[in-house]
């Protein structure tokens, strides 16, 4: 059995180290398989200049490199809070299998970090999104689709 306890301690301590070194904002996140942490990461985006470098993007990145994989799964991502939108996506596109997190997003918004913007966004119409979104050259880049469905030995993802 996991020691999810262990786990979710290890996230908030990468976030305390995080907050106590001012190397980014106060979140932390592990990837676990088999009991065993393949990745690790605290926030980066204001020391690395990075608007992605959340807490579990840095840990799925970290995990994929060490396991020599895009997917994760069989994996559970344990994180200080729960993952924004921007991390819920990649969490979804690297397969892992369970998500465990401490702080809720809106302990998140109390202190300045308010996603609510994103999470309504993604659920409008383009034409109703607050970042003006247009289609141009279709007919030229559906082009590469095609390449890409007739190519043989390609690794689907």
């Amino acid at each position: 059995m996991p020691d999810d306890a262990a786990f979710m301690r290890r996230a908030i301590a990468l976030a305390d180290a995080s907050v106590a070194t001012l190397e980014g904002g106060p979140f932390g996140a592990v990837i676990v398989r088999d009991d065993r942490i393949v990745g690790e990461g605290a926030n980066r985006v204001t020391t690395d200049h990075d608007p992605t470098a959340h807490a579990e993007i840095v840990a799925i990145r970290d995990a994929c490199r060490t396991l020599s994989t895009f997917s994760l799964d069989g994996c559970v991502i344990y994180t200080s809070c729960e993952p924004c939108p921007m991390c819920l996506a990649a969490i979804y596109w690297a397969r892992i299998s369970a998500i465990v997190y401490g702080n809720t997003r809106e302990d998140a918004a109390r202190i300045g970090f308010d996603d609510d913007l994103i999470y309504r966004e993604v659920a409008l119409a383009m034409a109703q999104r607050s970042i003006p979104t247009r289609r141009l050259l279709a007919g030229e880049a559906i082009g590469t689709f095609d390449s890409w469905s007739r190519t043989a030995g390609k690794v689907p993802y």
